[in-house]
């Protein structure tokens, strides 16, 4: 199995003392290149006059701004440490049982803008870059990283056992597993309103990394879509829908708890 998760925007300061990210440390070397010259155009970028408009930021966020040009000097952390949005909330890595940490260590995959794919124990400082943020001297990064990480996530999911993809489309786009359409979910909310409320994004967020961290805890490892649905239907009313075309994945809606 393994449990493609996304960044959050929102980041845990830098720890007062400790050792920078060593790039040839990271998981998945092979893309220790193209993370380098995206660092590079990133703390180029940040020190632009222009940096506000090019990473999609208002000027409130300037302290972040200003701490992506020292990205090179920062303590690092461990990657589920870094990221502090309501996803990353609803996983809770922080107080995974034993077994839930050894299968993270194991299933989880965290996808990210500067650093590409990465494994919980790697060491990462915090970092101010949206997917949609445009760098000096590169191109689009969706697209950049779509010519690697389809190949890669496939490598990491291995020869079976369903990939878990909790991202929004926007880092989607970074690329999905080759060839493994098969047996990949994609997981989604149902947010419409039916007499109450409409469920927030805020809470979305939260429910996917619930789900992730439930289906971790669970020490179950299913090998088809109906599997995992069952599994999530423990907790919430579920839908499972086939793909709609070929090369899609499946999607499996939670609805939210009363």
């Amino acid at each position: 199995m393994l449990i493609i998760v996304p960044p959050s925007e929102t980041k845990r300061p830098p720890s007062d003392r400790g050792r920078p990210v060593a790039l040839d440390d990271l998981s998945f070397p092979e893309l220790t290149d193209l993370r380098t010259r995206i660092l590079d155009a990133l703390i180029a970028t940040s020190a632009r006059p222009d940096a506000f408009e090019r990473l999609l930021v208002r000027p409130s966020k300037a302290a972040e701004v200003a701490r992506n040009t020292w990205l090179r000097d920062l303590p690092a952390m461990p990657v589920l440490d870094v990221y502090s949005g309501p996803l990353h909330d609803g996983l809770g890595a922080t107080s995974f049982s034993t077994t839930a940490t050894e299968r993270a260590d194991r299933n989880i995959v965290v996808t990210s803008a500067l650093w590409g794919v990465l494994r919980p124990a790697d060491r990462i400082p915090p970092y101010r870059l949206h997917i949609c943020s445009r760098l000096a001297g590169m191109d689009r990064l969706e697209p950049t990283w779509r010519t690697v990480l389809g190949d890669l996530l496939a490598q990491a999911a291995g020869p079976d056992g369903i990939v878990l993809d909790l991202r929004s489309p926007s880092y989607q786009a970074m690329g999905m597993p080759t060839g493994l359409s098969d047996r990949t979910v994609a997981l989604r909310v149902d947010q419409a309103a039916r007499g109450g409320p409409r469920v927030g994004d805020v809470v979305a967020k939260r429910i996917r990394g619930q789900a992730a961290r439930h289906v971790l805890e669970s020490g179950a490892d299913p090998v088809e879509p109906d599997a995992l649905g069952d599994i999530l239907a423990e907790r919430w009313p579920v839908r499972l829908d086939a793909p709609s075309r070929s090369g899609h994945p499946w999607t499996l809606t939670l609805t939210a708890n009363d």
